[in-house]
């Protein structure tokens, strides 16, 4: 009975970046509060996973920990993980951030384990696929619209179409939805058995893309921790919820 009734755990991924607190500036490995927040209002007990080099090759021993899964917003992914050389815009990369959440990521998909994946975090999960990505947007769509302001959400909203009969539509609960978007690369080509479960109003980039497969594993090209009216993050701890109560029912 304890276990059926405990939070479902959701290990969400951070950054590892040069940061400044009280009187210390040095590299630390950090996560937007508005993350930890939307998993605790849903009733999830949030779990922050730092890169460690040895979970690269045995990603279970952390899986084991958790329900579910979160890859959060950061940083440019390498292009080198999808066989491509960085354009002069793709700055900041982070490859020891990349692998450990790239092995996480396929483990989780293996494991059928609930997976969101959030801006950075829905191209993520495209190239740990075999997918690849659109270096910068305004290079191809010719607008700043994705990313209106750097560092700021103010003004950042735009309308995204929803897919009839997928997983995002499911979620959101409406054709028109509109988002908070903070990014400058996007979905190119999709990896293995991944569908788009919505695209841009502005010009058709995938905004959700999916795998039918799996119970549970979709990534969202806006910012749903950054919107307290959003059910994207609620319904990956639902989703863990019900993963775990299956899981205490076997045992």
């Amino acid at each position: 009975m304890v276990s059926c009734m405990r939070r479902p755990v959701i290990g969400i991924c951070t950054a590892l970046e040069q940061a400044r607190w009280s009187v210390w500036e040095m590299e630390a490995a950090l996560l937007a509060r508005s993350y930890i927040d939307a998993i605790q209002r849903a009733g999830g007990l949030a779990l922050m996973l730092a890169p460690d080099p040895l979970l690269v090759d045995d990603p279970e021993e952390v899986l084991g920990l958790l329900d579910g899964l979160v890859l959060a917003g950061g940083a440019d992914i390498d292009p080198a993980a999808y066989g491509a050389e960085p354009e002069p815009q793709t700055t900041g990369t982070v490859p020891e951030r990349d692998a450990f959440e790239i092995a996480l990521a396929r483990a989780a998909i293996e494991a059928d384990m609930p997976l969101l994946g959030i801006c950075r975090g829905m191209q993520l999960i495209n190239v740990a696929l075999g997918g690849t990505l659109l270096q910068h947007l305004p290079e191809r769509f010719g607008h700043e619209e994705h990313r209106r302001a750097i560092g700021s959400f103010d003004g950042s909203e735009h309308d995204v179409e929803l897919l009839e009969g997928t997983v995002a539509m499911r979620v959101v609960g409406e054709v028109s939805h509109m988002t908070k978007s903070h990014h400058h690369q996007g979905v190119d080509r999709l990896g293995e058995g991944l569908e788009v479960g919505a695209r841009s109003l502005l010009d058709g980039l995938p905004e959700a893309i999916e795998l039918p497969e799996r119970s549970f594993v979709l990534g969202v090209q806006w910012h749903p921790e950054a919107d307290r009216t959003s059910p994207v993050v609620g319904a990956l701890v639902e989703a863990a919820r019900l993963r775990a109560r299956g899981q205490a029912s076997r045992t």
